[in-house]
C-alpha cells in the first residue's frame, strides 16, 4: 500500500524556478500580507469601531444603508460581501488567464485596486463615514482578488517534494514583513504627541503607508515572476475560451475524489481559521475591553509565532504526510473554539491568541501545498484555474463564517455562541479529512 498521502507526481518543466524567482515569489507575501495585520486585524477595526462610536444611537446600533446593525456586524458583512464578490468573479478571470496568458496582468491589477483603496482609507473619518466600509470592500477585493493568481505559480515554481516548504517560507516572508511595517505606523499611533498629531491621524496615515508598502515590494515579484506564453487571442474568444477551462476543469475535480473531498473539507474548517483571524481583535475590544495597548503587542507576537508554526508543520509534514498533521491541527482549532466561550482575562485572552498563532501558519501554508501536492500530473497549464477553485472554497468559507459570526453576534449580542459555532466547522472539516485520508490511501 501507498504512503497515505502519495499522488502521481506533477510533470517536471524542464527545470524548477531559481532560488532567486522562487524568493520573489515569496516577496509577494512579504509585499501584501501588511493588508491582512494593519487594515484587518490590528490598526483598521480599531479605528473603524472608535470612529464608528460617533455614528451609533443610544441602542448602539448604526444606521448604515437603511440596515440597524451593531459596528462589528458592519465590519463582519462588509468582509463577507468583498469576499462574495471574489469568489463569483475569480473562477472566470482565472479561465481567461490561462486562456490568454494574462495571469500576471490579473495578479497586478487586483494589487493596484488593493493598495489604492488601502491609502484611500486615509481619508476615512467621522464626517464621511460611508466612505470607510466602501474602501475596505474595495481594499479587501484587491488582496483577495491577487492571490489566486499569485498562489497558481506555486506549482510552476517548486519541485512536490519541495513545495511544503516553499508555501511556508511565503507565508513567512508575509508575518516578518507585516509585523515590521505594523511596527513602524505603531510609533506615531501610540505616541501621537511626539510628533505633533493626534492618534486618529497616526491611523490614517498607517493605512497610507500600507497601501504603498503593498504595491512597492509587489515590484519586486512582478519582475521576476515568469512570464505566461504570449497569447494573441482576442478578449471575447479569450472569454468564450476561459469559461471552457473552468468547467472543464471542475469536471475533473469532480471526478477525482481526493481532490474534491480535501476541497470540501478545506471549506469547512477554513471557514472556521478565517473567521477567527478576522474577527479575533473584535471579540478582544468588545468580549473583553482589551485596550489598544493591550491589544497590539499581542496580535505582533501572534504572527511571529505563526512563523515557527509554519515551518513546524512543514518540516513535520515531511515526515508522516500532510493529512495527519492537518487533521492534528484541527483538533486543536476546535480546543480554541470551546477556551473562547469560557475566557475572561486578558491573561486567558493571551494564552489562547498564542495557539491561534502557532496553528494559523500552519494551516495556512499546509492548506495550499497540500492542494498543490494532489493537482494532476501535467497540470501546469491549467494552474490558475485549479487554484481558482481551491480560492473560490477559501472566499465561500470567509463569507459563510463572517456572516455567520456577524449574525449570531447580531441576534445575542455576543461573540461567545460564535465562536462555538466556529468550532462545529472545525469538527465538520477533520471529519472529511479524514475520509481524504481514505481516499488517498486507496491511490
Amino acid at each position: 500500500m501507498s504512503h497515505p498521502t502519495t499522488v502521481p507526481p506533477l510533470a517536471k518543466p524542464a527545470t524548477w524556478a531559481a532560488p532567486r524567482v522562487q524568493n520573489a515569489w515569496c516577496m509577494y507575501d512579504w509585499a501584501n500580507s501588511v493588508y491582512s495585520l494593519v487594515i484587518t486585524t490590528t490598526v483598521f477595526p480599531i479605528y473603524f469601531a472608535a470612529v464608528a462610536k460617533g455614528q451609533v444611537g443610544t441602542d448602539g446600533l448604526l444606521r448604515f444603508a437603511g440596515l440597524e446593525l451593531p459596528p462589528a456586524a458592519l465590519f463582519s458583512y462588509t468582509l463577507s460581501a468583498a469576499f462574495l464578490l471574489v469568489a463569483l468573479i475569480n473562477p472566470a478571470l482565472s479561465g481567461i488567464a490561462d486562456a490568454a496568458g494574462r495571469r500576471l496582468t490579473f495578479m497586478k491589477r487586483f494589487c493596484y485596486l488593493g493598495a489604492l483603496a488601502c491609502m484611500g482609507l486615509a481619508a476615512f473619518t467621522e464626517a464621511d463615514f460611508a466612505l470607510g466600509p466602501a474602501l475596505f470592500f474595495l481594499a479587501t477585493v484587491g488582496f483577495c482578488g491577487s492571490l489566486v493568481f499569485y498562489n497558481a505559480y506555486l506549482p510552476q515554481l517548486a519541485a512536490p517534494a519541495d513545495r511544503d516548504r516553499l508555501s511556508a517560507r511565503g507565508f513567512s516572508y508575509g508575518y516578518v514583513g507585516s509585523v515590521l511595517l505594523q511596527v513602524l505606523v505603531l510609533v506615531p499611533i501610540l505616541m501621537p504627541d511626539a510628533f505633533g498629531i493626534t492618534a486618529g491621524i497616526g491611523s490614517r496615515l498607517a493605512f497610507l503607508a500600507t497601501g504603498l508598502w503593498w504595491v512597492g515590494f509587489a515590484q519586486i515579484p512582478f519582475a521576476r515572476l515568469p512570464q505566461d506564453a504570449p497569447s494573441h487571442m482576442p478578449l471575447s474568444r479569450a472569454v468564450r475560451h476561459g469559461w471552457r477551462v473552468v468547467l472543464g476543469t471542475l469536471n475533473r475535480i469532480r471526478k477525482r475524489p481526493l481532490l474534491l473531498g480535501f476541497l470540501v473539507a478545506y471549506l469547512f474548517y477554513n471557514m472556521g481559521v478565517q473567521t477567527i483571524m478576522y474577527l479575533a481583535t473584535l471579540f478582544g475590544t468588545e468580549e473583553l475591553h482589551l485596550t489598544d495597548a493591550q491589544l497590539i503587542p499581542t496580535l505582533l507576537a501572534l504572527q511571529l509565532l505563526a512563523i515557527g508554526g509554519a515551518m513546524g508543520t512543514a518540516r513535520l509534514s515531511e515526515r508522516v504526510g500532510p493529512l495527519p498533521v492537518l487533521a492534528g491541527l484541527l483538533l486543536l482549532w476546535m480546543g480554541i473554539c470551546g477556551a473562547a466561550y469560557f475566557i475572561t482575562t486578558p491573561m486567558q485572552f493571551y494564552g489562547l491568541a498564542g495557539g491561534v498563532g502557532l496553528m494559523m501558519g500552519g494551516v495556512q501554508s499546509l492548506s495550499r501545498s497540500t492542494w498543490a501536492r494532489f493537482l494532476p500530473a501535467g497540470s501546469e497549464t491549467r494552474a490558475t484555474s485549479y487554484f481558482s477553485f481551491f480560492d473560490l472554497a477559501d472566499k465561500v468559507s470567509i463569507v459563510g463564517g463572517t456572516f455567520v459570526y456577524g449574525a449570531i453576534h447580531q441576534a445575542t449580542g455576543s461573540m461567545r455562541a460564535s465562536a462555538l459555532a466556529l468550532g462545529l466547522c472545525f469538527a465538520v472539516g477533520l471529519v472529511l479529512l479524514l475520509r481524504v485520508r481514505r481516499y488517498a490511501a486507496a491511490a
